[in-house]
Order: C-alpha cells, then sequence, then structure tokens
C-alpha cells in the first residue's frame, strides 16, 4: 500500500523513528522549559550537561563496572549536584539582569565543560551498549523496532508526563510558579524562596543527564554530541512557547515525528524543517504555539 506515492511501511517506520527522536527532544525542552519558565534563565548550558549525563554513564561502566540501570539514576544525580552549585556560584548573581547575561554565562560554562573532557577523551566516539535486558527487537510487521528505542519512548513519556504533573496540578508545582511571580509572598507562607529555586536549576538540568544517560546507547558519546542537538532543542522551546512545559513536550515530539515523515518525502529538508516551521510559527505567534502573550 502507498501514501502519496510512498510505500505505508516506509512512512510507519518513519513515524516511529521520529518519535524516538521527539521522545529527546521532549525531555531536554522540558528541562529548558522549566529552568527557564521557573528562573528566567536561557541554560545554553543544557545540552553539554545532556553531554554529562551520556559520558558519567559511560565512565561509570568503563570505570566502576557500574551498570547502565544504575547510572539511569545516578548520572542526572551527579548532574544535579553540579547544577546547585552553578546556581548557587554563577546564576544567583544575574538573575535580576538581562537574559543576555545568563546566555553568555551557561554558554561560556558549556565550553569550559566541553573542553575539559575534549582534553581527556578527544573527540571520537565513545561506545555503549544498550543493557542485555533490552536488547533485541520486535518485529511489528512493516518494520523491525529495536527494544531499546521503545524504552527510550516510553521512559521519556513517563518522565515528561510526570514532571508536567507536579508542576501544573500538585501544591509544590503552585509554589513554584508563585515564587517567580511574586517571591516575597511566598516566603511570607514559610517557603525558603531560594532553596527552592537552586532545586529547580537542578532538578532541570537533572531532565538533561537522564536524556543523555538514554540517548547513550543511541547516539555516539562525545565531548561534542550535545551541540547541534542542543540548537534543534532551542528552536523547539521558542517553537512550543518559552517556558510552556506543556507546550514543550507536545511540541518536541510532534517536531521529531515531522522530521521522520521529511525523511520520507524529501530527505533533503529534514535537517532544517524544523527551524522553517519556527520562523512561520514565530510570524504568527511570535510567543510561540503554547505561549503567553503579552
Amino acid at each position: 500500500m502507498e501514501i502519496f506515492g510512498r510505500p505505508l511501511s516506509a512512512m510507519l517506520s518513519q513515524l516511529l523513528l521520529g518519535l524516538v527522536n521527539g521522545s529527546f527532544y521532549a525531555i531536554l525542552s522540558l528541562g529548558l522549559a522549566v529552568i527557564f519558565g521557573l528562573l528566567n534563565v536561557i541554560n545554553f548550558a543544557h545540552g553539554a550537561l545532556f553531554m554529562l549525563g551520556a559520558v558519567l554513564a559511560w565512565m561509570g561502566l568503563e570505570y566502576l563496572g557500574v551498570n547502565y540501570w544504575v547510572m539511569l539514576f545516578a548520572a542526572p544525580l551527579i548532574v544535579a549536584l553540579l547544577g546547585i552549585v552553578i546556581e548557587r556560584l554563577f546564576l544567583k548573581r544575574i538573575y535580576k539582569l538581562d537574559h543576555l547575561y545568563g546566555l553568555l554565562l551557561t554558554l561560556g560554562l558549556t565550553l569550559v565543560i566541553e573542553g575539559v573532557l575534549r582534553s581527556f577523551y578527544g573527540v571520537s566516539g565513545l561506545p555503549y551498549s544498550a543493557p542485555e535486558a533490552l536488547s533485541g527487537a520486535t518485529d511489528l510487521g512493516f518494520m523491525v523496532l529495536p527494544n531499546y528505542r521503545a524504552w527510550v519512548v516510553l521512559a521519556s513519556l513517563v518522565v515528561c508526563v510526570g514532571t508536567w504533573y507536579v508542576i501544573e496540578r500538585t501544591k509544590l508545582g503552585a509554589y513554584l510558579r508563585a515564587g517567580t511571580e511574586n517571591p516575597r509572598l511566598v516566603e511570607a507562607f514559610g517557603v525558603n524562596v531560594p532553596l527552592m529555586v537552586t532545586l529547580t536549576y537542578g532538578f532541570g538540568v537533572a531532565l538533561a543527564a537522564f536524556a543523555g544517560v538514554l540517548a547513550a546507547p543511541v547516539i555516539q558519546i562525545s565531548p561534542l554530541m550535545g551541540q547541534n542537538l542542543i540548537i534543534v532543542v532551542f528552536a523547539v522551546v521558542v517553537i512550543g512557547g518559552m517556558g510552556s512545559i506543556l507546550g514543550s513536550i507536545l511540541t518536541g515530539l510532534g517536531l521529531g515525528i515531522i522530521e521522520g515523515f521529511t525523511k520520507v518525502f524529501y530527505p533533503e529538508a529534514s535537517s532544517t524543517v524544523v527551524f522553517v516551521i519556527m520562523a512561520i510559527v514565530l510570524l504568527f505567534r511570535p510567543a510561540g504555539l503554547f505561549g503567553k502573550e503579552k
């Protein structure tokens, strides 16, 4: 069976592969949205911390014999602690300044993190195999789907939906949102707003590291692996709406699927279709699809 002159099996295959890429876009853009929406900081270091999560997973296995499942939780925790240090030492000093200062600061941190790891491991890829429990593939009839890629989609959806629920539907999320709009009022209720802000940044970068561990068996690990991906993720955040949690999740998944379909009909445009969509969205809705117009 064909649709628009293309085999249906090829389209379904690209749909699933696009969903895998969209899962990475969703979870990374979610972390960016959490940090920008609640801290008002454009965190350009997100790609480097995504890469750091993958490298930590490799280091855990290579040097300590720690398996994938342990590092899936340990790497985000380590990166979260690093994020807390970064927030306390640097970011807290620029919250009242223009967004450009946060962008330049986190860009500088990115260059430092990437430079340190490049000096140790160079730019060649570091191999990391999927865990044995997720090895193999499932025959879906129209394609053979690697079990690990199915796990990536499932894990990403669980984390994204869980994060959205906590921020949008719980008392903790209400405190977080209120703390960014009126910190003095929230402090009057006995909430330690500076600590809440610090932990929020730690959680946001932990999401990036979690995505990095998920990506380790899929994307070749190298100190530069976050550079190209983070540019696409920033485009996803802009399209969804800066600071919009739901917008980041839905836009990330949707653009991954669109990118997959583009590879079927016009492969040459698959690397630029996200940016074309971003330009069109900004023309008609500068705040993004789910952003709030000021």
